[in-house]
């Protein structure tokens, strides 16, 4: 049998993840830095819609994630 590769697609945890946030779809370095920022002066996200707090995400941005 011919093993295939299989991606980790394990969720990223957005309250613990930092420069592993680049790794989302859309999410570059300034972006990871807010939701880093975002995280630290709001407390831990609750929802994943709460990434809608953070400066540059919008509802396209969210549903790409959401989809990802």
């Amino acid at each position: 049998a011919q093993g295939s590769f299989m991606p980790d697609v394990s969720p990223l945890d957005l309250n613990t993840a930092s420069a592993e946030l680049t790794a989302l779809p859309g999410i570059g370095p300034e972006l990871a830095r807010r939701i880093v920022e975002h995280r630290e002066t709001a407390g831990p996200f609750t929802a994943v819609e709460e990434l809608l707090e953070v400066p540059g995400i919008g509802e396209a941005k969210l549903a790409a994630l959401e989809d990802a």
